[in-house]
């Protein structure tokens, strides 16, 4: 079965509910100094249940939206151990390291004080924190197998607009890419203050590292991004290269987008 049919607009039934004699794992919270922030920062870690440093684990990054911080994915009502463990007794994803960062980085403030260019720019800032403190840590702190092709890296919102930014700039670090309801902003919108573009359209590429898997998920309803990620498809696509696309309709800018993207980006994950 190929990747572009694996893509399921909604997951089946009880996906993401727990089941009777399974054990799930659980979200820990770490510590880690970052550098690029100047201060100790919060990261939440998923370790599979039966984590070993006899075994190397390929590594997913899952980045955050506006205003959110590195508990949002970890909540109940998003429910990734339950996605991720049910799929893999089903032997339909991959044993794996679950990463949620905090993506503000900011050497001036711990928190976001509003919706504006200044804010955005350390969101923004977050791929010198990823390259710089935040691998480096989960790599010497667990037992990590290294190398693009076990590394991947998706986000929501915000998040995925820094997935798409961070993977164009750095395609050495992550064979797998996802971005659900990715935020404007990541190439310029005319006559936006606030929306100076991240990287020009023809930098959306990747060169001699093409993705093993490219997605984007959105949804038909979303009144917050609205058509902003199917801009990002039409420059991907102008571009060259391939990606797979996943289209909601009913859902929203929140956890009911999110969930869908996670079911079918770990089903594509470290094959």
């Amino acid at each position: 079965m190929s990747n572009e049919d694996l893509i399921v607009e909604m997951p089946p039934a009880g996906y993401d509910e727990k089941r009777e004699g399974v054990t799930y794992p659980e979200f820990k919270m770490y510590s880690y100094y970052s550098n690029t922030a100047e201060r100790d920062t919060n990261i939440n870690v998923l370790l599979p249940v039966d984590y070993s440093e006899d075994k190397e684990y390929p590594v997913l990054y899952i980045l955050h939206g506006y205003y959110d911080d590195e508990t949002w994915m970890a909540r109940n009502i998003v429910g990734i151990p339950q996605i991720l463990t049910n799929l893999q007794q089903d032997g339909l994803a991959e044993e794996m390291i679950v990463v949620l960062p905090y993506i503000y980085c900011s050497k001036e403030r711990k928190t976001l004080t509003g919706m504006d260019l200044e804010n955005s720019l350390a969101y923004d800032n977050f791929i010198n924190d990823l390259t710089t403190d935040v691998m480096p840590f989960i790599e010497s702190t667990f037992s990590v197998a290294k190398g693009r092709e076990n590394t991947a890296i998706t986000g929501f919102s915000m998040g995925g607009r820094e997935s798409l930014f961070i993977s164009c700039k750095h395609p050495e670090l992550f064979a797998y890419i996802g971005a659900v309801c990715p935020a404007p902003g990541l190439v310029e919108i005319p006559g936006s203050p606030m929306h100076p573009g991240q990287i020009l359209p023809e930098e959306m590429v990747y060169g001699d590292y093409e993705p093993k898997v490219l997605l984007i998920s959105s949804s038909k309803a979303d009144g917050v991004v609205t058509s902003f990620p199917d801009n990002y498809r039409k420059i991907i696509s102008d571009n060259g290269v391939a990606y797979l696309s996943h289209v909601l309709t009913s859902t929203q800018h929140d956890h009911t987008s999110v969930k869908p993207h996670l079911y079918n980006f770990f089903r594509l994950l470290f094959k």
